[in-house]
């Protein structure tokens, strides 16, 4: 029997400083229920959906920690997982976490259809500073707000409802690093789902990257580990003018052959539908990426041992 599971990138317009979390949470669930009305089992929102991107600001020490989920779910954030309980669709969100013992993670978790937490991840490749940058009108202070996540990549089963898929999940800038994939993939992953804030500017300074080249590494990125590892991919943005600093979007769905096959036409709140045959992944594990087949890590060493790169004299 066919594993056929509708997938929804439930991509979301820009979330400005000064809304309100309710009304946030009305955009989420308009989403959520647009997606089960298209038939949909799992919902994909994206990173840090719950607010404005505030690591583009320098923020002092008493107000940083209003950005921050204490415990998931909570009370603000129990309307959304009422109402996909009620629906009968699982979801993954992306969040700002605090831990009961004072750490602070960009992290995500997968809930599944009956409103059970099914696994979290926290981010591990933190983009930009700990510093801001003199004379830049926006920081990418990632380095500053949160510490580097210590979850790793494990892999997880999703429920029978979704055809038991092995799943797996990243945030934003992870998407970028082929290693977090591939332990992904020697574990088996058929799913992978992922939400991003991407900027439509290069937050590290300078104008060498323009949005159209940005979105284009962003797909790049996705459409090439997908087929390296032969999985499915949903990769979600929040996208438009957040504050007046623009976010790519570009939210797609893509299959183990990394092809895109569904993908976001505008930069506002829109859900993204396709139908993912998880058997499809078996053609590049059985073949082209048989790991067990073709993988030589007695010349991979170099890849964990090394961080930074040294050349040769």
């Amino acid at each position: 029997m066919p594993r056929i599971l509708r997938l929804a990138a439930a991509q979301m317009g820009p979330t400005q400083r000064a809304d309100r979390r309710s009304d946030v949470l009305d955009r989420m669930i308009a989403l959520l229920e647009e997606a089960a009305a298209s038939g949909a089992g799992l919902v994909v929102f994206p990173e840090l959906a719950l607010t404005t991107f505030f690591p583009r600001w320098l923020i002092g020490a008493n107000e940083i920690e209003s950005w921050f989920e204490a415990a998931m779910p909570n009370p603000s954030v129990a309307p959304l997982f009422a109402r996909a309980r009620e629906l009968g669709v699982g979801f993954y969100v992306g969040y700002a976490e605090r831990t009961e013992d004072g750490h602070h993670f960009n992290s995500a978790i997968t809930v599944g259809p009956e409103g059970n937490i099914l696994a979290k991840y926290r981010k591990v490749h933190l983009p930009g500073s700990v510093e801001p940058r003199p004379g830049e009108k926006y920081q990418q202070l990632e380095k500053r707000y949160f510490e580097y996540g210590d979850l790793g990549f494990q892999a997880f089963r999703g429920p029978a409802a979704w055809g038991a898929p092995v799943m797996g999940m990243l945030i934003c800038n992870d998407r970028r690093w082929p290693e977090a994939w591939r332990s992904y993939g020697l574990q088996g992953q058929e799913l992978m789902v992922l939400g991003y804030n991407s900027a439509a500017y290069d937050p590290n300074g300078g104008t060498s990257e323009s949005a159209a080249l940005r979105l284009f590494h962003s797909n790049l990125a996705v459409q090439a580990n997908a087929y390296m590892n032969a999985t499915w991919a949903v990769a979600t943005a929040k996208a438009g003018v957040e504050d007046g600093a623009g976010l790519i979007g570009g939210s797609c769905i893509v299959n183990p052959n990394g092809q895109i096959v569904a993908a976001a036409r505008t930069e506002g709140d829109e859900v993204v539908i396709a139908d993912a045959d998880l058997d499809a992944c078996k053609q590049g594990k059985e073949k082209m990426f048989n790991f067990a087949q073709h993988r030589r890590p007695q010349h991979y060493r170099r890849i964990v041992d090394q961080v930074g790169a040294i050349l040769p004299d």
